[in-house]
């Protein structure tokens, strides 16, 4: 039988494993999508605090896009995502971003996978110069 101390000390283990396993979840989500992941990679590459002009940060550098459709989606979807989770602060005049509390949660992830893109399934890697430089550089 279990007495209370350790009942209580079982249901904070759960609780810190749940909170991780909803900030895994919300890193993956936040990684999900082009813009969001141009965003990052923008403020990793900028200066701590230094912000990011928008919509250009989400533009892929071999990408071509729709800017003003661009510019809707990043306003209405994927900067709310990113800004909900603390990965980034934004407004919109000027129209920037820049790294949130929680921006090394997103910022490591992803630098992680560009480093170690030569390990991914070539269905992953090919058509996206990022990584695809990634691998030719070893």
């Amino acid at each position: 039988m279990l007495d209370k101390e350790s009942i209580t000390n079982s249901k904070v283990k759960n609780m810190d494993r749940s909170t991780v396993s909803a900030r895994w979840n919300a890193v993956f989500r936040g990684l999900a999508a082009e813009p969001r992941r141009e965003i990052v990679l923008a403020l990793s590459n900028a200066g701590c605090d230094q912000a990011v002009q928008l919509p250009a940060a989400a533009i892929p550098p071999d990408g071509v896009i729709d800017r003003e459709q661009l510019r809707i989606s990043l306003h209405h979807t994927h900067l709310p995502m990113l800004s909900d989770n603390g990965y980034v602060e934004w407004s919109t005049e000027p129209f920037v971003a820049e790294r949130g509390p929680a921006f090394p949660e997103v910022q490591s992830v992803l630098e992680a996978v560009i480093a170690d893109a030569g390990r991914l399934p070539d269905a992953l890697v090919e058509g996206d110069g990022r990584l695809e430089r990634s691998v030719e550089s070893g």
